[in-house]
């Protein structure tokens, strides 16, 4: 198979539109623990707040990850067109291996991650249900 510079140069929009949709998730995650927060100091204390943190601090690692481990895809492909421009096609096509490999591993991690928010949505959910149908004194 033969690739051309046009070839990894396809995967910087897609990975651009990737890293920006995670940023959202990044920074609705952060907006989230800081409301939690501050209804917190102002005394409003959720049975499920501890457990809520932890969540969000395990989706926002993920989220970090997801991150990076999109970033080095974009620089492999970034490589790659340097290393087909330099007439290196072998080592080209192995770095481009890599980009395609990583910017799978990161949609893995963002589907991980859309699973936890998930989960917790869900969580919340049950507890509104659950509330609404326990009889009231």
């Amino acid at each position: 198979m033969e690739i051309t510079l046009t070839t990894p140069s396809l995967l910087f929009p897609a990975i651009s539109l990737l890293l920006l949709a995670y940023t959202n998730r990044y920074l609705a995650v952060a907006n989230l623990v800081r409301t939690i927060r501050k209804d917190y100091d102002s005394g409003y204390k959720h049975s499920h707040v501890v457990s809520q943190v932890q969540s969000l601090s395990k989706r926002l690692e993920i989220i970090r990850n997801m991150q990076a481990v999109g970033i080095a895809s974009l620089m492999m492909a970034s490589l790659t067109m340097f290393l087909l421009y330099a007439n290196l096609q072998v080592a080209g096509k192995v770095v481009f291996g890599i980009s395609l490999w990583l910017l799978m591993v990161s949609m893995a991690l963002s589907f991980y991650e859309t699973v936890l928010s998930n989960n917790a949505i869900q969580f919340e959910i049950d507890d509104i249900v659950h509330k609404e149908k326990t009889p009231k004194n």
